[in-house]
């Protein structure tokens, strides 16, 4: 009972300082882009050109067979993908990036890396939009399980926000995790049938991959908007698993917070 009501009191406060969020968020979001050319064009040429590159190399080098034509498999594989491996990117130094705010004034510190999370799903949301066009251009029309979208990004975004809290705290802590986690984040990728099907993989590599929480994000989006079916089965035990862990996961940060002015 103690645990739910301190929950309850984390989402109160959290709810009470939303507009400080959406000011983080927009920030970020500005800063981002703020001295590039392109602004937000950058939110779609990242996952076009990365996925030309592995067009190139799955369908001329090392052929791969995949159920809808193999750009929009690999562009809708990149845009899930990017979403949380952004958002964490910028999670894993929110703290630290942010020092003076940390010490000295007094706020739901999460509120850093939910912010990454809120900008990369602005990006995300950006990015989605050749997929569209990518749909047309291939005649693959959306099925009724495309109503399932919304439900899909909720656990994303909880699932990321597990991580960023994690990962967040732990940086805080111990500065060498920025630079493990960017070394992780390229093996993530490739271990979770970002730019090729799982089905085709087999042996511990292919067990790997199906254990993966990312493989089954990533094919529950494939299965609702290309192929016109519900996710698998696996996907809900990653939504299970994280319904369980983030509330764990953010009274745990909340408890450590007060180490935080300590640590920077």
């Amino acid at each position: 009972m103690h645990r739910f009501e301190e929950l309850r009191e984390i989402l109160r406060e959290q709810f009470e300082f939303r507009e400080l969020l959406y000011q983080i968020a927009a920030r970020d979001l500005l800063l981002r882009y703020k001295q590039t050319a392109m602004g937000f064009a950058w939110a779609l040429l990242t996952p076009a050109l990365n996925t030309v590159v592995f067009s190139v190399v799955f369908m001329r080098v090392a052929r791969v067979e995949t159920r809808v034509p193999y750009p929009l498999f690999a562009y809708t594989g990149l845009v899930v993908w990017t979403f949380t491996a952004s958002a964490l990117r910028f999670a894993v130094v929110s703290l630290t990036a942010n020092t003076t705010l940390v010490t000295k004034v007094y706020f739901p510190r999460e509120i850093f890396p939910f912010s990454a999370i809120v900008v990369s799903l602005v990006d995300s949301a950006v990015a989605t939009l050749p997929v569209m066009g990518m749909m047309v251009y291939y005649h693959i029309a959306p099925g009724a399980t495309i109503a399932l979208l919304p439900f899909l990004v909720i656990v994303q975004s909880a699932f990321t926000a597990v991580l960023a809290l994690a990962l967040s705290m732990a940086n805080l802590f111990y500065r060498d995790v920025k630079y493990l986690f960017e070394v992780v984040l390229t093996v993530w990728m490739f271990a979770s049938a970002v730019v090729y099907p799982v089905d085709g993989v087999g042996g511990l590599s292919g067990a790997i991959m199906r254990a993966n929480p990312m493989t089954a994000i990533v094919d529950a989006y494939r299965n609702i908007a290309l192929y016109g079916r519900p996710p698998d089965p696996a996907f809900a035990w990653v939504a299970a698993a994280t319904l369980v862990a983030l509330p764990s996961v953010w009274i745990f940060f909340h408890r450590t917070e007060f180490q935080f002015a300590e640590r920077i």
